[in-house]
């Protein structure tokens, strides 16, 4: 649901939570997991936000690049994530003893906006949203797949993303148009 524009005009509106979801494929990784998380911080001691009765975990992550432009170019945008404790390689390990040399290719990657007032009562010590009532409200999802990965190190793992039209080997139209399939349809006589 989107985010009603009275709330967005108001004088103060509450601040936007930018939250992220990588969804693994059956036939590409094995499994369909489903990773939430977020690169803010939170008043409990975990860092963990809950939105929708989702948990989303703090992470050190940098996404960037998710500007639209009316040139046309569709956004390539690039996620950056923290590997100091390996979590990333252990991943990719896990989904190439599957599918030898994908490194997480594939994957669907979702950017999710909302605003500090439709999150869960949970995330508050009172137990009540004091910055408005807990909806789903939340600006368009923007949903790209990794496209490759870009480098990783014992620091950091870059992906570069991609858009679901620009993803390879994918034609577009993904249908045959062919002339004459209608005999005396589309026929133009210069006049």
């Amino acid at each position: 649901m989107a985010i009603p524009v009275s709330e967005l005009q108001k004088i103060n509106p509450s601040s936007k939570i930018e939250l992220f979801e990588l969804q693994l494929d059956t036939n590409l990784h094995g499994n369909n997991d489903i990773f939430r998380f977020h690169n803010g911080a939170n008043l409990n001691a975990n860092g963990e936000i809950v939105w929708q009765s989702n948990s989303y975990q703090r992470f050190p992550v940098e996404a960037s690049g998710f500007e639209y432009t009316s040139k046309g170019m569709i956004p390539r945008p690039t996620f950056r994530v923290s590997n100091v404790l390996s979590t990333i390689t252990a991943l990719m390990i896990q989904v190439n003893a599957v599918t030898p040399g994908n490194d997480l290719i594939g994957a669907k990657f979702t950017r999710r906006i909302t605003l500090a007032s439709a999150l869960d009562n949970v995330n508050f010590a009172s137990g009540t949203n004091p910055f408005g009532t807990p909806s789903s409200d939340e600006y368009p999802q923007e949903i790209f797949f990794i496209d490759r990965k870009v480098s990783e190190d014992r620091n950091v793992v870059e992906f570069e993303l991609t858009n679901v039209l620009d993803i390879q080997n994918k034609r577009i139209p993904a249908r045959l148009v062919t002339r004459n399939l209608f005999p005396g349809v589309g026929t133009f006589v210069n006049g």
